[in-house]
């Protein structure tokens, strides 16, 4: 999940990203929503006074009754409470101006001086600076009493109400919908690793082909991956066709080119044996001909190899095959001590038959040329940890007399020999670099650390 091209980071990040704007603006807007809900209660608060005090007005007291309106809230009895009413003549007869004690000796602005309109039921609405620098939420009416003259009927409420109940309210709301974002991110990390695990799946089963644990994909896939199960099993089959094809056609060319061969050499031979042991032309044919059966061996083997190497899922155990080999060799070498170390996991990503015969020639090679001791050292390497594509290299060191940089350049070219009294082609150092090629691997020559040549194989492993 770290790393940024990794499609389940993009869905979860995407998804995750989505969620936490749609829940932003949810706030948002259920905030507004909220304050206008309580911006609405607290005015109804305030016009059942305005209501109350327009009736006081509509009904002018009797001689010695109370002349200051009660409306049941102590609010409006503290001095500075927030909490004001005034009743203020508007028609230039009357001047005086009739409040509640808790305005003491000021006035409350007029709404009408701001700019708001009047509200269908009549009243302005709106926010003023009150005494003291207060914030209030102030309802303001004009009453027309015809004889009994008009008025100004103001009443305010301290407005930090509204916004303590708003920020409590966003308060809780932050934390609900911040619990909410983590657990949704949470359900959305696990829908996308569950929602992947068709593709893991399929990614280990092609893993699994690679490294020949299986020969085909099985098992059931969601129908969007079906498709491609089907295809990629498809393509195995037909990887499987052209390689046999291959193998066939190059089986036909061999024995279409060895017998027309066969019979050149026959023929010369049989010159020979006439008597005509000098004859030019057919010591020129034997000697061009076994030239020609090198060559035809050489690359025939290299397209035989190339097709089998084209084959997906080959694996092969290294020491068990290398094991198998020695034996062999020392039986042929018998002055010719060998000793294997190799790595039991060591696994060689190809044919058994590909891996006897790189390392087969190297220490064929290596017998023929040490005093009495040659070593074969099997590693696995690894670039890190996890690496998909581990490195088997094969060391073979002998005792001999071992070549200099320019002899180890020419002896790796294809039928190049520094000694015609060994017996062999000069092929083989050549064939074993034409196969770890084909494979993707390397050969190297060197200095053994016991005296002669080294021998360095890298191949693609397991």
């Amino acid at each position: 999940m770290t790393r940024t091209n990794s499609l389940a980071t993009r869905l979860f990040l995407t998804a995750t990203a989505w969620v936490v704007v749609i829940l932003v603006v949810t706030a948002f807007v259920l905030s507004s929503v909220y304050r206008g809900a309580t911006e609405r209660a607290f005015d109804r608060r305030l016009n059942l006074y305005l209501r109350t005090l327009v009736a006081e007005v509509a009904s002018p007291p009797e001689p010695g009754e109370q002349q200051s309106p009660s409306l049941g809230e102590p609010l409006f009895e503290l001095p500075l409470s927030g909490w004001y009413w005034e009743i203020a003549p508007t028609d230039g007869e009357k001047t005086e101006i009739r409040a509640s004690r808790s305005l003491w000796d000021k006035k409350l602005p007029k709404l009408e001086d701001q700019g708001a309109e009047l509200t269908t039921s009549g009243v302005r609405l709106g926010y003023v600076d009150g005494p003291e620098g207060q914030h209030l939420r102030m309802v303001e009416r004009p009453v027309d009493l015809g004889a009994d003259g008009k008025f100004r009927i103001s009443v305010a409420g301290d407005a930090t109400e509204i916004t303590e109940e708003t920020r409590a309210f966003d308060y809780y709301l932050g934390g609900t919908f911040a619990a909410l974002s983590i657990v949704l991110a949470l359900t959305t990390l696990f829908q996308v690793r569950f929602g992947l695990v068709p593709l893991k799946r399929l990614s280990q089963a092609i893993s699994d082909i690679r490294s020949g644990q299986a020969e085909r994909l099985e098992g059931t896939y969601p129908v969007e991956l079906a498709p491609l199960a089907r295809e990629m099993n498809a393509l195995l089959d037909a990887n499987r066709a052209i390689v046999e094809r291959a193998r066939t056609h190059v089986g036909n060319l061999a024995h279409a080119i060895k017998t027309p061969l066969s019979v050149i050499v026959n023929e010369a031979g049989a010159v020979r044996a006439n008597g005509n042991t000098d004859d030019p032309l057919a010591e020129k044919v034997l000697e061009q001909a076994d030239v020609m059966r090198d060559q035809v061996t050489h690359h025939l083997e290299r397209a035989r190899i190339a097709a089998r190497v084209t084959i997906i899922g080959t694996v092969t155990d290294v020491t068990p095959a290398l094991e198998a080999l020695c034996r062999t060799m020392e039986k042929i070498h018998r002055n010719c001590d060998i000793d294997l170390k190799a790595d039991a996991r060591a696994k060689f990503r190809g044919e058994k038959q590909d891996l006897e015969e790189m390392v087969g020639n190297l220490v064929d090679n290596a017998c023929k040329w040490a005093e009495h001791h040659v070593t074969i050292a099997v590693e696995v390497e690894r670039v890190g940890a996890g690496d998909p594509s581990p490195k088997l290299r094969i060391v073979v060191d002998d005792d001999g007399r071992g070549l200099s940089d320019d002899e180890r350049a020419r002896v790796a070219r294809r039928g190049q020999r520094l000694d015609e009294t060994k017996p062999g082609s000069g092929l083989g150092l050549s064939i074993v670099v034409d196969l770890a090629a084909l494979y993707g691997g390397s050969l190297t020559l060197g200095q053994a650390p016991i005296g002669g040549l080294r021998a360095e194989l890298v191949l693609p492993g397991v």
